[in-house]
């Protein structure tokens, strides 16, 4: 008896099959990704100029500790005074001369900060600080120049800085964006945001 060949399968669909299956995976996959604090860093400076030396007094020192306890300038503060303490230091206006600050509001203490173009905020902290009370305290600071930025704004232009910002970055804003740009760099130059976050201490 002879032998009967075994039928081919046919497997000419097998790769429509395939293809039909990865769309179906990739359309239906969620894929999970981590969010972070949006921070554009500066842009590299090339030049070999010598970073201009700072006055001690117009820096502001921050410190958050492996306790979560805040140091500014040495001595320890509550949360909820920092962000005042930061503004009093970045408002102070105390430069005399071409350091004076026409615009300034502070006390104008000699001992701080000379105008805020020359004023620096540096936050540190240690190894072992929380990751969220360091967030916190770097929010507080930027909420500091936020609020004096809008202070500016309005006296200038009747308008908050932040609101300034997001009808600037809106897509559906069919206003004069390259006035409303010239504006907020303005408001910039007048408190530019000068915080330096230093290398964590052991």
């Amino acid at each position: 008896m002879a032998k009967r060949s075994a039928p081919e399968v046919n497997a000419g669909s097998m790769a429509d099959i395939a293809f039909l299956l990865l769309i179906f995976f990739l359309v239906t996959t969620t894929i999970e990704t981590d969010s972070g604090i949006t921070r554009k860093l500066p842009p590299i400076d090339d030049s070999e100029e010598e970073p201009p030396i700072l006055k001690e007094r117009n820096i502001f020192i921050v410190l958050v500790n492996s306790s979560g306890d805040l140091f500014v300038e040495d001595e320890k503060m509550e949360f909820r005074d920092l962000r005042q303490a930061a503004i009093d230091f970045l408002d102070n206006g105390g430069g005399t001369g071409d350091e004076a600050c026409d615009y300034c509001q502070g006390a104008k203490d000699p001992k701080s900060s000379d105008n805020p173009v020359k004023a620096v905020i540096s936050l540190q902290n240690d190894r072992k600080t929380q990751y969220g009370r360091y967030i916190a305290v770097q929010n507080e600071l930027v909420a500091a120049y936020n609020e004096l930025r809008d202070r500016e704004a309005n006296r200038l232009y009747n308008m908050d800085f932040t609101e300034m910002e997001a009808t600037f970055n809106d897509p559906e804003f069919l206003g004069d964006k390259d006035k409303l740009k010239e504006r907020i760099s303005v408001i910039k130059e007048m408190y530019p945001q000068k915080l330096s976050e230093a290398e964590p201490k052991k």
